[in-house]
Formats: structure tokens, C-alpha cells, sequence
């Protein structure tokens, strides 16, 4: 998912490198290939059922690649919660799974389901289908060259990152509390801010265990290079208004990340924080505008 800036080439571990150089940039057939899978996404209505993928025998062994990196860095480097969460989910090693396979199992624990996503979704409806237990998901694979480097989400990001999460009670209510909080919000403004939040919680956050840093956000759990490189950034106590404030990329490793003691003390905070959120949000926090950097 991330990259670490500088002029640094891939390495063969997949931890380093820029985005415009990665080989799925520049490759013609990966790129009919991932085009093809994500224009399945536009014009699809949240709740449908995903198409189902063929996938190539390739694309099979980039998984299983990832799958027996990323399975030892998660024991090693995420939070307990986790552990245990991936623990009880058993994703399917052996192959990519469908988002009709995911969703079942999403289902029958959380009653959350995958629902096809082409790429970065819009504010408005990838956290507004949050409060009604559907998560916007891909479907292509990253680049076999780089197994275990991708310059943005795909599917192993949503099935091992958020996949782990939705499949366990206590995760899946803090993505519903974000939902239900988009629910309630009409401006850009306001939806920007609660993105944020999001980003730096759900997608990066971090929980202090035994004075270690410990990864429970979902762009941490599919990022083999980044889930433990702490000591390239600066990580800080988590407070909303200043997470709110600090711009962040899609393509790069953050510079600060934010840590809670506990998942208990994650679910007070982001509970509170999300029951008073409303349109009034951006000129309570004083936060500015800020935009992305989808490089």
C-alpha cells in the first residue's frame, strides 16, 4: 500500500521505492488487467453482489506470497486484538478468496459485506455505506514483480486489512460509529475531517502494548514493509483534532501516526468523538482545509 520517500529503488522485499516507479504503472497487460476488474465497480449499486473474479494462476501466487509474508509480521507486529481476530477469520491461504466468500463469513459475525469498489471512493459514499455494514472493496491483484509492495490498495489490502477487522465485533462497531457519524453530515468540510479521523485510526492506527508501538489499522496489517517501521516516523498519542489536521498520503509511508494504550480507551475516544460529530465539526475543531496526496 505504502512507499517510503526518496529516490530509494523497489527493493525485492517491496519496501522501498516511489510510486511512479513501480513496475504496475508502467506495465500495458497489468494495467488492462487491473482497469478491467475495477470498471466492474462503476454503476454498481452498494449491496449488489460482487461479479465474481477469475483469477490467473499468477495472480494465485502473488496471494500466497503475501500470505506467508504478511501472516509472521502480523504476529510479530500487530496488536493482540488482531492477532486474535485474524486468528478466528482464517483467510484462505491457498488462493485469492471472492468477495461472495468474504462477505459470508463478514456476515454470519458482524453483518458487514463487501460491496466492489474501482479505486479511491468518494467521502460521501465509502463512509456513508459504513452505517449500513457495507465496505467498498477491489478486486485486482498488485504487480507479481513486487509481491509484497503496492503504490495503493487491492484486494489482499481489503481482505487482510479490513477483511480482519469486519470480521470481529469490536472493530466493526468503530467502523459503524464512522458511518453513522458520515450519516449525519452533509459538507465536504465536514466529511474531509471525519476522513481523516478515519485514515488515522482505522487505516493507520497504532496501540502501545508492553511500551512497543503495535499495528491495528488496516493499511499496516497488508503493508509487510511498513507494519513495523516505527522508527521512520514520529508516533504521538492520539487526539482527534490534531490526527484531523495532518494531511496524509494514499501512496507513501505517514511521517506521524497516532497510538491509543488500549482498545478499550480506542473505543471511548472515537465512540465520543463520532456521537457529537455533526456539520458543525470543521468550525468547532478549527481544523483547515486540507487535501490529499494521491501521488
Amino acid at each position: 500500500m505504502s512507499t517510503v520517500c526518496g529516490r530509494t529503488p523497489i527493493s525485492a522485499d517491496g519496501r522501498l521505492g516511489l510510486p511512479g516507479e513501480h513496475p504496475g504503472r508502467s506495465d500495458p497487460a497489468y494495467l488492462r488487467r487491473r482497469d478491467a476488474l475495477a470498471a466492474r465497480a462503476v454503476g454498481h449499486r452498494v449491496g449488489a453482489p460482487s461479479p465474481a473474479v477469475h483469477y490467473t494462476d499468477e495472480e494465485h501466487r502473488t496471494w500466497r506470497v503475501m500470505q506467508r509474508a504478511l501472516g509472521p509480521a502480523l504476529r510479530a507486529h500487530a496488536c493482540r486484538a488482531v492477532v486474535q481476530a485474524g486468528e478466528d477469520a482464517a483467510i484462505p491461504a491457498g488462493h485469492i478468496p471472492q468477495h461472495t466468500e468474504v462477505s459470508a463469513l463478514l456476515v454470519a459475525r458482524t453483518g458487514f459485506t463487501f460491496t466492489p469498489a474501482g479505486g479511491v471512493v468518494p467521502n460521501e459514499r465509502f463512509l456513508g455505506a459504513l452505517e449500513h455494514g457495507y465496505f467498498h472493496a477491489v478486486q485486482f491483484v498488485r504487480h507479481p514483480a513486487v509481491p509484497l509492495y503496492a503504490p495503493e490498495p487491492d484486494v489482499l489490502h481489503d481482505v487482510f486489512g479490513h477483511g480482519i477487522h469486519l470480521s470481529c465485533p469490536r472493530f466493526a462497531r468503530l467502523y459503524r460509529l464512522i458511518g453513522q457519524a458520515a450519516g449525519r453530515t452533509e459538507t465536504a468540510e465536514a466529511l474531509d475531517i471525519l476522513s481523516r479521523v478515519y485514515w488515522f485510526t482505522l487505516e493507520y492506527g497504532l496501540i502501545t502494548e508492553g511500551g512497543t508501538p503495535k499495528a491495528y489499522g488496516a493499511a499496516l496489517l497488508s503493508s509487510y514493509g511498513e507494519i513495523a517501521a516505527h522508527e521512520r516516523r514520529t508516533v504521538r498519542a492520539l487526539d482527534f483534532r490534531a490526527a484531523a489536521a495532518t494531511p496524509y498520503r494514499i501512496s507513501g509511508y505517514q511521517p506521524v501516526l497516532y497510538s491509543v494504550r488500549s482498545l478499550a480507551q480506542l473505543e471511548d475516544m472515537l465512540g465520543a468523538f463520532c456521537a457529537g460529530f455533526d456539520d458543525d465539526a470543521a468550525s468547532r475543531l478549527r481544523v483547515p482545509a486540507l487535501s490529499r496526496d494521491r501521488a
